[in-house]
């Protein structure tokens, strides 16, 4: 459209690898990351380089549970297209388009960054598909792509939206799917006690410890759709899955805390909170392992909820996040109240001097 207002919306997510042949090289980059392991090269790069021989061949077989991919590039391309059209209430002579930002795989984050130069964006609003901000994902994409956008000399205004963990649209979708989950378990073992655990990706204690705000913003998230949901204090949990290595990791661990839901008969809800779109945390961790755990320990049902991906609750939170960015000049915008967040020193808005 001649002389339109062009505003980008760049989603960051970690990407995963499309094919086999890219699981090891995904693993490097993964690992490489300074802001995952925190040593100067030439370390970094050598233990990353035999930490990524090492897991890929565990790794491909996950990935083969999956068709050989991930299939998380497909997912967030059906989240942009649902936010384009969700922000196509914008005003004549505005175009939106939304471009995708992968930490980790293709489309990288320059590659990401060069298309929104191309098409000759005129306002940018950076928003990443991790609503609990931590200096592991959301911090991690935002200076990948502030180098990128300064090699490239990307002058338009850009704004990050930090966080958003309870964000009213992301908690309704919440709420909906772990109903459905919640009514498909009652409906298995209507006599077996409620266990409803809310999984998020885990992080290394130590990270946690120097101020990383993402435990308590996950905290945050399930205290809004408990409440929502009317939930008794005793039918719900807090779990981390997903821990590598051996540092102490955050906890209670999801894989623990279904085997002991499990052997107590109780029929057991897990809800992804961290996680919004379908993936190998979801598809395989939750589905195949844990499901597989949960069943041999003696669970009266495992019910998996789905994560939000373009549930309509949630694109439409994210088109007002969108919004609430361009009515602002600060180059950072927080999704949340800070409250999640307060005292923590890496919050992203402390970080920025706000």
């Amino acid at each position: 459209m001649p002389g339109a207002r062009r505003i980008a919306i760049v989603l960051f997510n970690l990407g995963g690898p499309d094919r086999q042949e890219a699981v090891q090289p995904f693993l490097f980059n993964l690992f490489n990351d300074p802001n995952i392991i925190a040593l100067p090269n030439p370390f970094r790069y050598l233990l990353a380089k035999l930490i990524a021989k090492r897991r890929a061949p565990v790794a491909r077989a996950v990935y083969q549970k999956m068709g050989g991919g991930s299939p998380i590039l497909p997912n967030t391309e059906v989240q942009a297209r649902a936010l384009e059209a969700a922000l196509g209430d914008l005003g004549p002579g505005t175009e939106v388009g939304c471009f995708i930002a992968m930490r980790y795989w293709h489309p990288f984050t320059e590659e990401a960054a060069k298309a929104v130069l191309q098409w000759g964006a005129d306002e940018i609003v950076l928003l990443p598909l991790y609503p609990q901000f931590s200096t592991t994902t959301t911090a991690s994409s935002y200076r990948v792509w502030k180098a990128a956008a300064r090699k490239l000399g990307l002058k338009a205004p850009q704004r990050l939206v930090c966080c958003y963990p309870a964000e009213p649209g992301f908690v309704a979708a919440l709420a909906d799917i772990t109903a459905g989950a919640i009514a498909k378990a009652r409906a298995e073992a209507p006599q077996a006690r409620l266990r409803v655990i809310f999984s998020a990706h885990g992080l290394p204690k130590k990270i946690v410890d120097k101020g990383d705000p993402y435990v308590a913003q996950v905290e945050a998230t399930v205290a809004a759709t408990v409440t929502k949901l009317g939930l008794a204090a005793d039918d719900w949990i807090i779990a981390y899955q997903s821990r590598v290595g051996p540092l102490e990791w955050v906890g209670p661990a999801t894989d623990v805390v279904i085997e002991e839901a499990a052997r107590a008969g109780q029929a057991i809800v897990v809800v992804p909170v961290a996680f919004v779109s379908e993936h190998s945390e979801t598809l395989v961790e939750l589905d195949i392992e844990y499901g597989e755990l949960a069943h041999e320990a003696g669970a009266a049902a495992y019910v998996r909820a789905p994560t939000v991906d373009a549930h309509e609750r949630f694109i439409a939170g994210l088109a007002g996040l969108a919004r609430d960015a361009l009515g602002t000049t600060a180059p950072i915008r927080p999704g949340c109240t800070r409250d999640a967040c307060k005292g923590r020193e890496q919050c992203a808005m402390t970080q920025a001097g706000a």
